[in-house]
């Protein structure tokens, strides 16, 4: 048993010394996501290597170098027909008509993220995914140039099935096709299940990564996009992914409430530069250059003015958790938040706690039906932190929440592909729209008003209710959200 135990302790000791070295040769990461490493390789000798070869790695410089220098194929002309958008509709957002802080908000994006003012844009709020499908398809019927897609999760099933059969008739057509999916959120479709479409023309494309686990060594990095753009004059891009949950047809989920935009306007040129950017990235041949037709001019057709911002662990900006900071902090009533995981990070959790101590409304809306359960035992941790600085929590009661937007004084709102966690600001690639339009804001509160009736209060009752056990896993849960 001596020796049994004294080898025992050797290799806990050495695994412990190459976790150090393992975790620490990686530069510039933060010091939460170094502790939580450290942790899961301590904890798990030998297994923990595993998971953080496949999970852990960050981006290499290299990789991020080949990325970005694919970003920039044939987009030299993109950087310049942005200028004459400028110029054209007198974009320079002129600090008389955005006041205050709201000035700052726009300037920010435009500095560190390059992200365009586009004015004039005709928006529609969309909260089901019936009327997203419906609209979507409909959208594609008409298509008569080109059709970009990009998804997260594109699933073999009714809707799935449904939306490539569309797009397989418009590329018989002659309409260009170009499809973008993640290799892991599409990792259940058929090997079979886009050979039609390209045997039509369309090009089909999985982004950074095999579809193979056991040599895909990037899984941690991965496309949550969404986003469509038909003709370069209809864009659409919000929290829906492709698959017949996001109808309500899985009766474990229930309903599903999400939150998507149709876009028409300029407001779709950068959805299209940011869909182009990201397939000349990926593509292993036939790269999309720069052309006028993805750019037709749109001219000024509605109310709202909107910035489209993306992030990803290709840019150390980090601008959508940036905008998310500045608009909680520049709020002077009320902020409204909906979010499936909510993990925020110290910098956004202070924001939102100095917001509270200040007087400002802040409400936090997650859903009842977790599809993630050890990510949602640590969002009901920092949720029940909330509720003790005098936040209001709900907890969606319909069906799962899924929509990912955030509403300050019932004037800016932003909704994307972004929840709010530290996955989707440091690690996932996505992207937001972020809308100046005051009676946009108002719908979304009514929504979320609406949502509101439909939810229940997380109260001090119900925290203080949680058993030992519950709590043990909430804190546990929380230890490792650093690297969720």
């Amino acid at each position: 048993m001596t020796i049994i135990s004294t080898v025992f302790w050797i290799i806990i000791f050495l695994n412990s010394i190459l976790a150090i070295f393992t975790v620490f040769r990686e530069k510039e990461r933060d010091i939460a996501a170094i502790w939580a490493w450290l942790l899961v390789i301590i904890m798990l000798p030998g297994f923990g290597y595993i998971i953080y070869l496949f999970l852990g790695r960050k981006i290499s410089r290299e990789k991020i170098f080949t990325i970005q220098s694919q970003e920039r194929i044939g987009m030299e002309q993109l950087v310049e027909s942005q200028k004459k958008l400028i110029e054209a509709e007198n974009l320079d957002v002129p600090e008389s008509q955005y006041q205050d802080k709201t000035f700052e908000l726009i300037q920010l994006f435009l500095n560190g993220n390059k992200s365009v003012l586009t004015k004039g844009n005709k928006i529609k709020l969309i909260h089901d995914g019936n009327d997203k499908f419906d609209r979507l398809l409909k959208d594609i019927k008409k298509a008569k140039d080109h059709i970009h897609v990009t998804y997260y999760i594109f699933r073999d099933d009714g809707i799935g099935t449904k939306l490539v059969k569309a797009l397989e008739e418009k590329a018989k057509q002659g309409v260009e096709i170009n499809v973008l999916y993640d290799p892991v959120g599409a990792r259940v479709l058929g090997k079979h299940f886009f050979d039609d479409l390209r045997a039509y023309g369309g090009q089909v494309e999985p982004f950074f990564g095999s579809r193979f686990f056991l040599i895909n060594l990037r899984l941690n990095y991965r496309n949550h996009r969404k986003i469509v753009v038909i003709d370069g004059k209809i864009g659409y891009t919000g929290g829906f992914n492709v698959g017949d949950d996001y109808l309500g047809l899985y009766k474990n989920m229930g309903y599903w409430r999400d939150t998507h935009l149709r876009i028409e306007g300029n407001g779709v040129k950068p959805l299209q530069t940011r869909f182009l950017m990201d397939w000349n990235a990926s593509a292993k041949k036939e790269i999309i250059k720069y052309d006028e037709r993805y750019f037709p001019f749109s001219g000024l057709i509605g109310e709202t003015d909107m910035q489209i911002v993306s992030s990803g662990p290709d840019n150390e900006m980090h601008a959508i958790k940036k905008g998310f900071i500045k608009m909680i902090s520049m709020a002077k009533e009320s902020v409204y938040i909906q979010t499936p995981y909510f993990i925020p990070d110290e910098a956004l959790m202070e924001t939102l706690k100095i917001a509270i101590m200040s007087g400002i409304d802040v409400k936090l809306m997650l859903p009842n039906k977790p599809d993630h359960p050890f990510i949602y035992r640590a969002t009901l941790s920092y949720a029940t932190e909330l509720v003790d600085c005098g936040a209001e929590v709900y907890i969606y009661d319909n069906g799962f929440l899924h929509s990912k937007t955030i509403v300050i004084d019932e004037d800016i709102l932003s909704v994307g592909t972004a929840n709010f966690d530290i996955r989707s600001f440091k690690l996932n690639f996505e992207v937001n729209a972020f809308l100046y339009d005051r009676g946009l804001a108002k719908k979304q509160v009514e929504l979320y008003k609406k949502d509101i009736s439909t939810s229940f209060l997380l109260t001090e009752e119900i925290i203080q209710g949680y058993s030992k056990w519950e709590l043990f896993k909430q804190q546990f849960s929380r230890l490792f959200s650093p690297i969720l």
